[in-house]
């Protein structure tokens, strides 16, 4: 991971482009657009740029895929973010639904050697205060699949592993609910026409939306 340094915008590009990836589908400039909260033309652009400089593919109509270059800086930046996001958490007392917008500001300006220096500091962590994975500075990150609490099936018993952490509300709504990483949790009932979902945690009940539930990824234990 040792890729020449690049601005800001081109690294939330990066960013982006490999987050949508992970759904299993290549990147639609629309999703991109949504994401990065910018024009559908301002994208066309830059992944024109990203694409003149080797960072990405691009086919008309089909949308745009990381190379091996742009995967390797996508993976850089998030390494950056998700240390900050571990540090700021751990050292500084940061609650976790404040540590992500503070990252968002500080993994453009952190150094490589910063960011080793720091995680070597927290012991190397594997995942962030969210559960996403970390990747290592070699590149390699935890990839595997996982559903959604919302998909859960009736009775079904679950571990959460990872939220989404871009809503500080909807953290702050879960941290109530004890729904965080390493929660067991079993589904007892569905409320029809996308009602609530009432889960069993250790010693409670709690009910969640279906929308708030889509956040939550899980994997059977």
């Amino acid at each position: 991971m040792s890729d020449p340094e690049l601005t800001a915008p081109v690294e939330d590009y990066l960013k982006a482009v490999y987050e949508l990836e992970r759904t299993g589908t290549a990147a639609a400039t629309n999703a991109l657009a949504e994401r990065l909260g910018v024009a559908p033309a301002s994208v066309s652009g830059m992944v024109r740029r990203l694409a003149d400089q080797g960072f990405v593919a691009h086919e008309r109509y089909r949308g745009v895929r990381l190379t091996d270059a742009g995967r390797r800086a996508a993976l850089r930046t998030l390494r950056r973010h998700r240390v900050i996001e571990c540090y700021l958490a751990t050292v500084l007392g940061y609650p976790w639904d404040r540590v992500h917008a503070e990252a968002e500001r500080l993994e453009h300006a952190a150094s490589d050697e910063l960011i080793d220096r720091m995680a070597a500091a927290l012991g190397d962590p594997a995942f962030d205060p969210h559960g996403a994975p970390i990747p290592t500075r070699d590149g390699d990150v935890d990839e595997r699949r996982l559903g959604t609490l919302a998909d859960v099936p009736l009775g079904a018993c679950v571990r959460v592993v990872r939220v989404s952490d871009e809503d500080g509300a909807l953290l702050r709504h879960l941290a109530a609910l004890a729904l965080i990483p390493g929660a067991d949790v079993t589904l007892v009932a569905r409320a029809p026409f996308d009602g609530p979902l009432t889960l069993q945690l250790v010693g409670a009940q709690v009910a969640v939306s279906v929308v708030a539930a889509r956040q939550v990824l899980v994997e059977v234990t």
